[in-house]
């Protein structure tokens, strides 16, 4: 872009890399402290007045789902090597706010029982913090992202103070499941979200567009270039279209002197005395491992070999058909409700008033069954809108066809999670590379019994939730079929041991004493809960370490 200023900044104290949630919210934290930052972003800066486009091309199935944000092309280019396939580009965007941009803004506290996986059931990991180390941050992350729910889950793990907003009301079809529960002996209970209830920060309240995945016109929900412009306003600069080709490090090789970046006028280098990789599951080992040299000939901070080893994802499991009764689906792009009963205990059976959720018949231990989290869900069956965009139907003839498809469709989705596994990695192809001449990442990704099993599981809650509705089931996605959450974890993980891990627990690598990784990257294990409201926590932990070492 003509005239945007992207030559390095000559005093930064802090180098940024990245702008989504986690990169945003600590350059707003350290700007607003003082020090001189600079954020580094491999995409553009969106136009916020551009939503209203990007909306109507969502909507038309003429568009990929991918093209609202721009992905694609020799850019964002990858390789998917392993057992399973991975869609790497179909639910990210780069840009400022990265992949917050297009998520779905649910943001769950991860349970207790997540940060001690091996000690309560012998596999896994454990984290090297506990719920209690990261509580203050999770309620300040709350806080910084205007969080919208309720103290009503009796699963959830104990609190400090309400969240900001309240929750959103139950939608119609939330209290036909919630009927339908209440027989079986299912607690159902609110979603929190990170989007607006009522005005909060500056942005409005939720109007209703319901295109929430993958773009917010109204920006009621949260994405992370409110962070980005409020480090801005704290005298931070964020430069866009700045992707960050390597790191490279002093002459003792433990500490980073510079970032080399590329801008559309050509190459610069970025000084800081700290260096903070907000990149995302995929792109900070990426580039780390990018980053070698002849001091770190296996990329950098990997002396114990495990950067891009360990990637998880979250699975999904769903069901649904139609009802002989209104449901009023697609009124509401995102969920009001879920139950997390099933998360600690899956195996348990229920029993009500009206009927039960058989237990699981195999083995209900922990190495057969993980969390499961499930959800009712608001946008079931064809929108009218892509139905009418998408045919060649008009006038009464429409209107008819859309009465006949619209209103009865109802489902259940559910997420999963994966144990971490060592030959679950991000590594490089290095026969493939992107515009800038870099070798792109390799997923290499498969999918294990357990998950199959509690993809399984979580089925068979979702079949007898409703059967007792009375619901004609027409799809699942299950064992066999399912496909990721776009959750990316794990790939430079957090722990005590440097041979074992690649971080500390103030997300310092144990190799670079002046090199940070802000992810979900750095998750010993990944439970079942969307991951971005503990990947702001962990970033504003981070933040405080940071300005206590600045």
């Amino acid at each position: 872009m003509s005239g945007v200023d992207r030559a390095p900044s000559q005093t930064a104290e802090v180098c940024v890399i990245g702008s989504g949630p986690a990169g945003a919210l600590i350059a707003s934290v350290l700007a607003g402290t003082g020090y001189d930052v600079v954020v580094l972003e491999a995409g553009p800066r969106f136009d916020f007045d551009s939503r209203p486009k990007r909306m109507e091309r969502a909507i038309r199935p003429s568009h990929s789902n991918d093209s609202v944000w721009g992905m694609g092309g020799e850019r964002d280019a990858f390789s998917a090597s392993g057992e399973q396939y991975y869609p790497l580009n179909a639910a990210r965007a780069k840009g400022v706010g990265g992949s917050t941009l297009r998520w779905q803004g649910m943001v769950m506290r991860l349970h207790e029982a997540d940060f001690e996986r091996r000690t309560r059931d012998g596999i896994g990991a454990d984290w090297p913090l506990s719920y209690g180390d990261l509580r203050p941050y999770y309620a300040r992350a709350e806080q910084e992202l205007g969080v919208a729910g309720a103290a009503d889950n009796p699963f959830a793990p104990p609190r400090e103070e309400p969240t900001p907003l309240p929750a959103f009301p139950p939608s119609y079809s939330d209290a036909i499941f919630a009927e339908a529960c209440e027989r079986l002996g299912v607690t159902t209970h609110s979603v929190p979200n990170a989007r607006n209830s009522e005005r909060y920060d500056g942005r409005s309240a939720c109007v209703g567009y319901g295109t929430c995945q993958p773009v917010c016109p109204s920006g009621a929900k949260y994405d992370a270039s409110t962070h980005a412009e409020k480090a801005e306003r704290e005298g931070a600069r964020v430069i866009d279209r700045a992707p960050v080709k390597r790191l490279a490090t002093d002459r003792s090789g433990t500490r980073v002197e510079r970032a080399i970046y590329a801008t559309p006028d050509g190459e610069h280098t970025q000084r800081a005395r700290q260096f903070v990789v907000a990149c995302g599951g995929i792109e900070t080992p990426r580039l780390l491992l990018l980053s070698e040299s002849e001091q770190h000939p296996n990329g950098l901070a990997n002396s114990s070999g495990l950067v891009g080893r360990y990637f998880m994802d979250h699975l999904f499991a769903g069901m649904g058909g139609t009802l002989d009764r209104e449901t009023r689906q697609n009124h509401i792009g995102f969920m009001t409700s879920e139950t997390h009963q099933f998360y600690d205990e899956p195996g348990e059976g229920t029993s009500g008033a009206g009927g039960e959720v058989p237990a699981w018949k195999g083995n209900s231990r922990a190495e057969d069954l993980g969390p499961i989290k499930l959800e009712f869900l608001n946008y079931a069956g064809p929108s009218p809108v892509g139905s009418a965009l998408g045919g060649e139907q008009w006038g009464d003839e429409l209107l008819s066809s859309l009465q006949s498809e619209y209103g009865e469709h109802i489902a259940m989705g559910g997420l999963v999670g994966q144990l971490p596994r060592a030959e679950n990695r991000i590594a490089l192809d290095r026969n493939r590379t992107d515009d800038q001449g870099n070798p792109v990442p390799d997923i290499q990704w498969s999918i294990d019994g357990r998950t199959k099993r509690t993809l399984k599981r979580a089925n068979e809650i979702q079949r007898a939730i409703l059967e007792e509705l009375g619901v004609e089931i027409s799809w699942s996605v299950g064992p066999e079929e399912t496909g990721p959450a776009y959750h990316h974890m794990g790939t430079t993980r957090m722990g005590t041991d440097p041979g074992e891990s690649v971080v500390d627990t103030r997300l310092r690598t144990h190799d670079i004493s002046n090199l940070t990784l802000a992810s979900s990257s750095v998750f010993p294990t990944s439970g079942a809960m969307n991951p971005t409201l503990t990947i702001a926590a962990l970033a504003l932990k981070a933040a405080a370490h940071l300005d206590r070492d600045l």
